[in-house]
């Protein structure tokens, strides 16, 4: 059952983080001071910790059904929003990339509004193999990287389309330097294309159903995926690809996972359900 005190505990500490870091860039291009309300940015991302934690423990509790765990479509969509939120935090905490804080963590407490107000099942025993289990993992480590460096290459298109324009305007001076936003997205793609390419490495080795007739839409969709990253990869590390070509080619690889991942969940789950 929901811990309802959990969920909208951390639902408040998610847009409570979230406004506080807005509030603390918004100061920051008005040349205000670094603080907000008495907060240092590692104090305000304290409190997103604290959501993550309160939204990692009520998900734990709808994951076990019995001897089952299930991996419905909101359940798994919830899952991906806590690594994703995981691995902003961190950044944030590592880099001076706010922005990407301040529209993830609003659509964290959204993934946990969803969660809890639908449900799916796609049930998964306990009792599965550890490659499985591995499989699984290095999943959904992979699709919540790429995830991020597919909206950090949105707001790479943003900053680039305001330089292009001329336009410095205020929201330029909220974001990190063009080539640290560059750096960050390619770190990003590498480590994820790295999970992406253990995830399909364990599934065509130790899973036997991976091109059924189920599952092989998602395998071609993710090795599609997968080309189309070491393609970027390659292409900036011996083209020097950069700009609009990234952006590109980053938007184009995770449309491509995304569909893999959750776009047949969502029409055998939801809309055939």
């Amino acid at each position: 059952m929901n811990n309802y005190i959990f969920i909208y505990s951390a639902i408040i500490l998610y847009f409570a983080c979230s406004s506080l870091l807005f509030f603390r860039l918004r100061n920051h291009a008005r040349n205000i001071g670094e603080k907000t309300a008495g907060l240092s940015k590692k104090q305000i991302l304290l409190i997103g910790f604290a959501a993550l934690c309160l939204h990692t423990l009520n998900l734990y509790s709808t994951l076990n059904i019995g001897s089952s765990i299930n991996l419905g479509f909101y359940n798994a969509f919830s899952i991906v929003s806590v690594f994703i939120t995981l691995f902003t935090l961190v950044a944030t905490w590592r880099h001076p990339v706010d922005i990407m804080a301040v529209v993830i963590l609003p659509m964290a407490a959204l993934t946990m509004l969803l969660d809890i107000n639908n449900s799916s099942v796609h049930l998964l025993p306990t009792a599965s193999s550890k490659e499985l289990f591995f499989h699984i993992f290095t999943s959904i480590i992979a699709y919540s990287l790429l995830a991020l460096a597919a909206l950090q290459a949105i707001l790479l298109s943003i900053q680039n389309n305001f330089l292009h324009k001329h336009q410095p305007g205020k929201i330029l001076k909220i974001m990190p330097p063009l080539k640290n936003m560059e750096a960050l997205l390619f770190e990003m793609i590498t480590v994820g294309f790295i999970a992406l390419t253990i995830s399909l490495g364990t599934g065509l080795l130790f899973l036997e159903n991976m091109f059924a007739q189920s599952l092989v839409h998602k395998t071609v969709l993710s090795i599609i995926a997968w080309f189309v990253f070491l393609t970027l990869l390659i292409g900036r590390w011996k083209l020097g690809w950069r700009g609009r070509t990234a952006i590109h080619w980053t938007l184009s690889g995770f449309a491509s996972l995304m569909l893999a991942y959750f776009g047949s969940k969502f029409v055998l789950e939801i809309l055939l359900s």
